[in-house]
């Protein structure tokens, strides 16, 4: 079969990532790039491949494109993708899916209308340790899950923020550590525990003094499985500790994942270091598989580039969706749920109260 034409629209930083993934898939192939500078196109089209456009409306005309994936920041997602989706072209976007849920629904109505997947990027869903979760919750190995905590303790640097000028800033990034490097684990979170009913957060600024956004936030969730949930999350620890969601069930059995050691990555910066782990596992009688998983991830991590890996498979997963039709393993919708949440963490902080979901 031919492979799937895919243009990027974004050639920053995690351009860089997605363009490595698919030139290494032969069921994809990058045939064009966008950006808003023509030079910055150029350069991109001349190391990874494809044609390069200054213009999203002649690349969707001329670039022969059946899908794209969208790089630019978090508020700029919502245009690109419904001019995409209005062409009747598949859209993958990069985490979060927007930064409103306006932004989200505009989104999901263009895709809807023509009939085009959308999917959001969460590659860690395609960490071993976590489909070992998921898979061990499913197969009811820890009874209802009743307890989920997402804890990160990362860190970001002034230099971080000072990277792009749209970081840090509510109207080009549209939130801090939630709506930037936690999604991922919100995600994951709401995949292992199903749909929150109702949240309880703060916010602050903890030893960012010269950005806008939130650096830390909690939270306190109740789930309409009954289950209730914890949010952590910071990126105001000085080098970066771990990040991690744990699982807890009726049963009294526990699942968990250390998805990150120290800070998490940055796109187009820094590589993931250290391989993702389960860091709990209490399932009566396979509590001894917790060395067994330790070992054969730790052999996998050495002969693999894990920062392309885990994009390359969610990208396959998005090019064979296209071709053969299937689900989306992580789709719009999903997506969508992460921005509510993180909205309504935001919209309890500001209004001093509870926030029911939708």
């Amino acid at each position: 079969m031919k492979p799937v034409r895919v243009g990027l629209i974004g050639c920053g930083k995690v351009g860089t990532i997605h363009a490595a993934a698919l030139n290494s898939l032969p069921e994809a192939e990058l045939v064009a790039c966008c950006d808003a500078v023509p030079d910055r196109a150029g350069a991109f089209a001349a190391k990874y491949g494809g044609k390069p456009f200054s213009d999203l409306a002649t690349m969707l005309r001329d670039g022969g494109v059946e899908a794209v994936i969208i790089g630019t920041p978090h508020p700029l997602h919502a245009q690109p993708a419904i001019q995409a989706a209005e062409a009747g072209v598949h859209v993958l976007v990069e985490k979060p899916l927007a930064a409103s849920l306006a932004d989200c629904d505009a989104m999901l109505a263009a895709a809807k209308k023509t009939g085009v997947k959308l999917g959001v990027i969460s590659q860690r869903r395609f960490y071993e340790p976590v489909v070992r979760m998921k898979e061990a919750i499913d197969a009811g190995k820890i009874g209802k899950p009743s307890l989920g905590v997402f804890i990160q303790y990362s860190w970001r640097d002034a230099a971080y923020y000072l990277s792009d000028p749209w970081r840090g800033k509510w109207d080009t990034e549209g939130g801090g550590v939630l709506v930037n490097q936690s999604p991922h684990q919100l995600d994951i979170l709401l995949w292992l525990m199903g749909p929150v009913a109702e949240v309880s957060g703060q916010w602050a600024n903890v030893n960012h003094p010269g950005v806008e956004v939130d650096d830390t936030a909690v939270a306190s969730i109740k789930f309409k499985n009954g289950g209730l949930g914890s949010i952590a999350t910071s990126v105001a620890q000085k080098p970066g500790i771990y990040t991690k969601v744990h699982i807890h069930g009726s049963s009294g059995a526990s699942v968990g994942v250390e998805t990150d050691r120290g800070a998490t990555f940055i796109a187009g910066v820094s590589a993931v270091a250290e391989p993702p782990l389960n860091d709990i596992w209490t399932i009566p009688g396979e509590e001894h598989r917790l060395a067994e998983f330790h070992h054969e991830d730790r052999h996998r991590f050495k002969t693999m580039d894990a920062t392309v890996h885990y994009h390359k498979l969610q990208i396959a997963d998005f090019v064979l969706s296209i071709r053969d039709g299937k689900q989306l393993l992580v789709t719009g919708e999903d997506g969508r749920a992460v921005v509510e949440l993180f909205s309504a963490i935001y919209q309890s902080a500001k209004e001093g109260r509870p926030v029911k979901l939708s």
